[in-house]
């Protein structure tokens, strides 16, 4: 066994893979735990159908360039963001009715520029990640985009609280709410952009949402949350990776989705806000302190 784990540590594709989970790790999640706390989970699987088009266009138009495929997928992330928080502000319908209408929309779309292209194969891998095969240019753009990500949340930190917590007194005490949530929301699309030559766009969203709900079930506050969360996601990266080397047969990237289905399980089971096998089960009806304070405010 250690033999393996040497021999897998000896190559440089490996090196390279454990180094972009790593810190893609570090990037989403945060992302992962707002996206919880928010009750936004589904938010990330559609916003990751919902940027398609734009990959598919870059695609067409460029080829399989790492910043045509950016850049579509940017533009076609944004915008698909910015029509849902107009619709949901304009009109009858909610935000999740909104996004869920836009990303059904741009997935067709996508799938419809795909067929014409006549294409698809390089970018299905693209799109379904190939973590083991990754190269500098996505190295770098994992890299800023996990430095971008974690100086936003350094300057957003409070104002996504506080919206999270009470958004009617936030609302009510901004005079620009909207920002924060689009701020928000472009820091998703820039992380999903980030591992597509990774984990694949449909992975990354598990690497973002399970470590997220994992880490819900162990801790009451949002920053022992943030902690887990880059935790459960380290640890599922590296194990994933490791299981797929000893058994050559399972693919990367849901070996590491699995793995962090393995944590997710374990902590509804065990995690003293789950099922409470623990012995401190009385926590569960305990409120947190974001709670506490969320009511306090109401009833002011």
């Amino acid at each position: 066994m250690f033999d393996l784990l040497a021999e897998m540590w000896s190559y440089a594709f490996m090196q390279r893979a454990f180094v972009a989970t790593t810190v893609l790790s570090a990037s989403v999640a945060p992302v992962g735990a707002f996206l919880v706390l928010r009750r936004l989970s589904l938010a990330g699987e559609a916003m990751a159908h919902a940027i398609s088009p734009g990959v598919v266009i870059g695609f067409v138009v460029a080829g399989l360039s790492v910043f045509s495929l950016l850049i579509g997928g940017l533009i076609a992330g944004v915008g698909a963001a910015i029509l849902t928080a107009v619709l949901a502000r304009k009109t009858i319908l909610r935000s999740d009715a909104s996004l869920a209408s836009i990303y059904l929309i741009a997935l067709a779309l996508g799938i419809f520029i795909l067929s014409a292209a006549g294409s698809a194969v390089p970018l299905k891998s693209f799109l379904f990640g190939s973590i083991l095969g990754i190269d500098d240019a996505s190295l770098i753009l994992v890299g800023a985009v996990a430095t971008v990500t974690l100086v936003s949340f350094a300057v957003l930190l409070r104002p996504l609280i506080v919206s999270t917590c009470d958004p009617v007194f936030f609302e009510a005490q901004t005079r620009r709410p909207m920002l924060v949530e689009q701020a928000f929301m472009l820091i998703l699309v820039l992380n999903l952009l980030a591992a597509f030559k990774t984990l694949g766009t449909l992975m990354a969203v598990g690497l973002m949402i399970l470590p997220a709900t994992s880490a819900r079930y162990w801790s009451s506050t949002i920053t022992g949350q943030l902690v887990l969360s880059f935790l459960f996601a380290l640890a599922s990266s590296w194990l994933g990776l490791t299981l797929s080397y000893l058994f050559p047969e399972t693919p990367s990237g849901p070996a590491i989705v699995l793995t962090a289905g393995g944590f997710f399980l374990l902590s509804v089971l065990a995690g003293p806000l789950g099922f409470g096998l623990s012995p401190r089960r009385s926590v569960r009806r305990r409120p947190s302190a974001l709670s506490r304070s969320a009511t306090e405010r109401t009833r002011q």
